[in-house]
C-alpha cells in the first residue's frame, strides 16, 4: 500500500492500511502508523487523579486507577500538600503536579512521583510563579503549564525528567484561567477558560522550542473548567460550566492540524474541574463538580470514551 497519499487528504483523516493491517493517520504530507504500545505497569497504562476538594475541605490525595481496566480508582500515595486547581501532567515513567492554591492561597509547589511506585509525592522544586486555575499536558521531555490567577499572561514549563524550577515558556494567545491543556508529542493546545468572560478559543505551541501560543481555532460553546483527554492524533474537550448551567458536551479536534472542533458526544452528566488520564485508546473523566446552589455536587464518578 502506497504512503503517498491521495490528492487533497485532510490532516488528520485515518485509514487501515490493508497490506500491513494497522492504522494509519495522515499528517503534514505522508501517512504514519499509529503507536499501540503502553507501558506495562502492572497490567497497563496507568492514570491519576490528585488533590482536589472533598466538601468542605482541601485534599491531598492521588489516586489511581489502569486505564485499559475498567473499576474503581485505588489509593497511591500522598501530594506533599492539600491542594486544588493545579495541572498534572506525565512522561511514561513519572507524574507531575503543577502549582494550585493550597489553604486558600496560591501555592508555587511543584510535585512528582514514579508512576511504577506506589507512595507518597516528593517535591520537584517551585514554580517560576504560582498559579492556581490552571492545567497542563506535555510530551515524554517537557510540561507545560497553562496560565492562571493572578498571573493569566505566562505560560511555563518544566523539564520532567529532572527536578528543578518552572521557567518561562511564552504567552499565551489570548490571557485567560480555566483553560484546560492537551497534546500529542509535539504540540500541546489550550482550550476556552475566562478572559474574562468565557471564550470558546483554542491556541497552541510547539512544546520542543520556547515562543509564544499561536491561534488554533474554537470549540462549540464558550465556556470555562472544561477538562480534556488526548492521544497522539485526537483531542477531546468537555464538561465545563456556563454562566449559571453546567454542560456534559464533548468535542474534538485533530490535533496535528489546525481548525475548529467537531462534536464528539455527550458525557453522562454535567459537571466542571475534574481530573483526565488517558491511553493512546481510552479517556477518563474523573470526579467534577456540579457547585450551583441547587446541587452543590462533589462526583467521584470516572466515565471514559474510546478517544478514536
Amino acid at each position: 500500500m502506497s504512503n503517498q497519499p491521495p490528492i487533497e487528504v485532510p490532516q488528520g483523516a485515518i485509514r487501515l492500511n490493508t497490506d500491513s493491517q494497522k492504522l494509519e493517520f495522515f499528517a503534514q504530507d505522508r501517512w504514519y502508523e499509529f503507536a499501540t504500545n503502553t507501558p506495562n505497569l502492572d497490567g497497563g497504562a496507568r492514570g491519576f487523579v490528585s488533590g482536589g476538594l472533598q466538601n468542605p475541605a482541601e485534599i491531598n490525595n492521588i489516586d489511581q486507577i489502569t486505564i485499559p481496566t475498567q473499576g474503581n480508582a485505588i489509593d497511591f500515595g500522598n501530594l506533599t500538600q492539600v491542594s486544588r486547581l493545579g495541572g498534572t501532567t506525565a512522561s511514561r515513567t513519572r507524574a507531575v503536579r503543577l502549582s494550585g492554591i493550597a489553604g486558600g492561597s496560591v501555592t508555587d509547589t511543584i510535585d512528582y512521583w514514579t508512576i511504577s511506585q506506589q507512595g507518597d509525592a516528593q517535591d520537584f522544586g517551585d514554580m517560576g510563579s504560582g498559579v492556581r486555575s490552571t492545567s497542563a499536558a506535555g510530551n515524554q521531555t517537557r510540561g507545560i503549564v497553562a496560565a492562571g490567577v493572578p498571573d493569566n499572561s505566562k505560560l511555563q514549563y518544566i523539564t520532567i525528567a529532572s527536578t528543578g524550577a518552572g521557567l518561562d515558556f511564552g504567552d499565551p494567545f489570548q490571557n485567560r484561567t480555566q483553560a484546560s491543556a492537551f497534546s500529542n508529542p509535539t504540540r500541546c493546545c489550550f482550550a476556552a477558560g475566562e478572559a474574562p468572560s468565557r471564550v470558546n478559543t483554542i491556541d497552541f505551541v510547539s512544546i520542543g522550542t520556547l515562543g509564544n501560543a499561536q491561534d488554533f481555532g474554537d470549540i462549540t460553546r464558550a465556556i470555562s473548567g472544561v477538562v480534556c483527554v488526548s492521544n497522539s492524533t485526537r483531542g477531546i474537550i468537555g464538561a465545563g460550566e456556563f454562566p449559571s448551567t453546567f454542560d456534559a458536551t464533548m468535542d474534538f479536534v485533530n490535533t496535528a492540524s489546525k481548525g475548529n472542533a467537531t462534536i464528539f458526544g455527550e458525557l453522562s452528566f454535567s459537571f466542571r474541574l475534574g481530573g483526565t488520564a488517558s491511553s493512546p485508546i481510552r479517556g477518563c473523566f474523573m470526579g467534577g463538580t456540579n457547585d450551583s446552589p441547587a446541587s452543590n455536587t462533589v462526583y467521584n464518578v470516572i466515565q471514559y470514551v474510546n478517544i478514536m
